[in-house]
């Protein structure tokens, strides 16, 4: 992996990405097996990280532990010469046809600048929301949850606590009636978001809903969930999906003029280049389905693109071994 001063005098990439989750790494993976140039920069925010065990994650029978995951990704990274660059893009910009990245290396404070044909982004979501004690442990244990389609299967029949949402108020607690016939919808504030329909949708699927708003949620001595509502009352669960809300981390690609959605998403094409020409993104960042094997399917994409639409990449010839001597060549 270059240091930073290397990297001040470095060629310029064919491609700069962005963050290191599955997806950012998955297209890495592709584009050095495309013998691309790339810089991969990563300040070590992937929700995977979070997550103890995933098993809808296609190849794993019993689950993959998502630091595992990472691991071994950067670790096929590793073997066709590649590597994460611990640190954040802080600025992007394009100069003279070129993407510019200001740089900044993980635990040093001198700002390096990375200039590339092409940019990935993979920055992903930051999550917001309810105060919930020891929040990394309680997601570690497995007691608060945060994707109701990765692990809905491992929670069947347990009693399940679901937050409303605005963007969905009542999608989730319904989906979760898949899995469970005990299922609590919990009003995140006042006044209601509940509509006369949504009530008629909740009351017809068997949910029970909470009106008194939450305010918190505590671990008992067996680490499941206690929710608080405004009214004082306490509310047991197995298990809580707070569906905290999120907001895409796209505003390096928003200042470049690149078009956003509902939660600063990102707006991409079929082949995941943003409105601006040059700039690619995947995975939790861009409007879509939140998934881990969907941001590495949009990352085979996007680096396919990225390849075929850089000038190519041409392996220069051999040379020739040279005639031992006394024989004809």
């Amino acid at each position: 992996m270059p240091t930073s001063s290397e990297l001040a005098t470095a060629q310029v990439y064919d491609t700069l990405i962005v963050g290191g989750g599955p997806g950012g790494l998955t297209a890495a993976i592709y584009l050095r097996r495309f013998t691309r140039n790339v810089a991969l920069v990563d300040k070590g925010n992937s929700r995977l990280r979070l997550i103890p065990v995933s098993h809808n994650y296609p190849g794993f029978p019993e689950g993959v532990p998502g630091h595992i995951l990472l691991g071994n990704l950067a670790s096929q990274l590793q073997r066709y010469g590649g590597g994460v660059m611990p640190g954040e893009i802080v600025d992007l910009r394009i100069e003279d046809g070129l993407f510019v990245g200001d740089y900044v290396p993980e635990g040093d404070e001198d700002l390096v600048q990375i200039r590339a044909h092409t940019v990935l982004l993979a920055t992903g979501v930051a999550d917001a929301g309810l105060p919930i004690e020891n929040w990394r442990e309680a997601v570690a244990f497995g007691s608060v949850r945060l994707c109701p389609v990765c692990d809905g299967f491992d929670v069947i029949d347990k009693r399940i606590a679901v937050a409303t949402s605005e963007v969905n108020p009542v999608g989730h607690a319904l989906f979760m009636r898949t899995f469970s016939a005990d299922v609590t919808l919990f009003e995140r504030g006042s006044p209601s978001m509940l509509s006369d329909d949504d009530r008629r949708r909740l009351d017809a699927a068997g949910v029970r809903t909470i009106d008194s708003p939450l305010l918190s949620v505590t671990l008992d001595a067996s680490m499941k969930p206690v929710l608080h509502t405004d009214d004082g009352q306490d509310h047991e669960a197995d298990v809580f999906y707070p569906m905290l809300g999120e907001n895409a981390r796209s505003s390096l690609a928003a200042k470049l003029g690149a078009r956003t959605a509902q939660c600063d998403e990102i707006v991409v094409d079929d082949h995941q280049q943003t409105t601006v020409p040059g700039l690619y993104a995947i995975g939790d960042v861009v409007v879509g389905l939140n998934q881990i094997a969907v941001a590495t399917g949009q990352a085979a994409r996007a680096a396919v693109r990225i390849h075929n639409q850089l000038p190519p990449a041409l392996r220069p010839a051999r040379p020739h071994l040279e005639a031992a001597p006394g024989t004809s060549a």
